[in-house]
């Protein structure tokens, strides 16, 4: 048995579906197929959600283009006896969407919980498609498996929920094709969450570790994992094996090939995934799995970045020697959410500067001028810095460490090239060497390391 998921571009229309469904049929073993919404619907779920609440009807017309864009679906690629039946059962979904939306009209008002609610549409209306269009296909509903607690107010998944009930519903393998939506899930309580953006190539891994799927095929509309975002560096080519920790750490620097946290549960089982083209299925992709390549292989695998990074720096007298500042600053920013991208201190320890994302940079620095505010007050410790406009730059492959030649080829090509590090650090893991730099300068630098370490002769 083995997990398909196909992403919004691989479901968003007549032709991709046409090709979602010629894949998903020459499969000779049973097979778990998990979609996302139609290629953009989700955004347009929370934009009209949005829109609704001005207290005019100015939402209907995206309301009403939902509407149409499931029917057209439909008619050209359901079968005409089936038409009149799912046409049915589509339109009460769409209506309940209808009522929300009318009701947010008119109380004025979107909590986070509606909205749970509302984008929870797109995969239901996606998967219930799907389910008719592919033959012999019988359709779960996530929700009644994919269950999330609350942490650092965000959904996380509930491990020992989620595979007690993933075993009850799949257990007893009555099914060649099982449809399942993505990305949704529900709590404790009953009430609809998700696993976030990208969440669905999570519910997928999810559920191929759960039932020991031999792989995990993620369709999207590239041909695998490439050297470098192709939109920036023309010449990046597709890596054609990787590890899942060079995966892991490509997409937490910003690849957005997969989603982050879809790597572990298969990790730990060690089931390979494989990223493929639904619009090129022939192309080979990527495989991602223990592989470790040999010293022949350039040890550098890709380089990638998180634009809009800030840089915070705390320094001060009362640093060097004393134990536990930097706990209070990571503890700071984990009661806060805020996820630490990169941490350089220097070596005197009079100072440490760590990265994280832009939207978090005036919480975050809140959260310490008031953490650290006795210190600051006796001058222990100097006004707090923050740089915005920041990239952070990371060049991934195992053994890093052990390939001397890699940092000093690193860092030469980028003086002679004038871009200014602001901070840098390497991982315990050898697998990253992170930089911080300009936000300006972060397209010439992806340029200039791609140059140095991927130019094929």
């Amino acid at each position: 048995m083995k997990v398909l998921k196909f992403g919004g571009t691989s479901v968003g229309t007549v032709e991709s579906l046409r090709n979602v469904k010629a894949i998903v049929e020459q499969c000779s073993e049973p097979v778990i197929v998990v979609v996302s919404a139609l290629g953009g619907l989700t955004d347009k779920l929370i934009a009209t959600a949005k829109c609704s609440i001005d207290g005019t009807d100015a939402y209907m017309a995206e309301y009403l283009a939902m509407i149409d864009r499931h029917h057209h679906i439909i008619t050209h690629m359901v079968a005409p006896e089936k038409q009149p039946d799912l046409r049915k059962r589509v339109d009460v979904i769409l209506e309940e969407l209808g009522n929300i939306y009318k009701g947010l009209s008119l109380i004025r008002d979107l909590s986070p919980r509606s909205l749970d609610i509302i984008v929870s549409y797109g995969e239901r209306l996606s998967s219930t498609i799907i389910a008719e269009i592919i033959e012999g296909a019988k359709l779960f509903d996530s929700r009644s498996f994919i269950k999330t607690l609350r942490q650092f107010d965000k959904h996380v998944l509930d491990t020992d929920a989620t595979l007690k009930l993933i075993d009850e519903h799949f257990g007893s393998r009555d099914w060649k094709v099982a449809i399942v939506p993505g990305f949704i899930s529900t709590d404790a309580n009953g009430y609809v969450t998700n696993l976030g953006r990208g969440g669905s190539d999570y519910t997928a891994a999810i559920l191929a570790a759960a039932l020991d799927a031999h792989t995990l095929e993620i369709w999207t509309d590239v041909d695998g994992f490439m050297t470098a975002d192709p939109r920036i560096i023309a010449d990046a080519y597709v890596i054609d094996k990787m590890s899942f920790v060079e995966a892991m750490e490509l997409c937490n620097f910003g690849a957005k090939v997969i989603y982050p946290p879809t790597i572990y549960p298969v990790f730990h089982k060690n089931i390979p995934i494989y990223i493929k083209n639904t619009f090129n299925p022939e192309a080979p992709g990527t495989c991602i799995s223990e592989y470790r390549h040999p010293e022949v292989d350039n040890v550098i695998k890709g380089v990638s970045s998180i634009n809009d990074t800030s840089l915070i720096t705390v320094s001060g007298k009362c640093m060097a020697g004393q134990s536990g500042v930097n706990a209070q600053i990571l503890n700071t920013m984990t009661r806060q959410g805020v996820d630490v991208l990169l941490l350089s201190q220097s070596s005197s320890e009079n100072s440490t500067a760590f990265a994280i994302r832009g939207a978090d940079a005036e919480r975050a620095l809140n959260a310490l001028n008031q953490e650290f505010l006795p210190e600051l007050q006796t001058g222990e410790l100097n006004p707090i810095e923050i740089e915005m406009d920041m990239a952070t730059v990371a060049i991934v492959g195992e053994n890093l460490m052990h390939t001397m030649t890699v940092i000093d080829r690193l860092f030469d090509a980028l003086g002679h090239n004038g871009i200014y590090v602001m901070a840098c650090a390497q991982g315990t893991s050898e697998t990253n060497i992170s930089v911080v730099i300009p936000m300006n300068d972060c397209k010439k630098t992806l340029r200039v390391i791609h140059d140095t370490f991927f130019t094929r002769v």
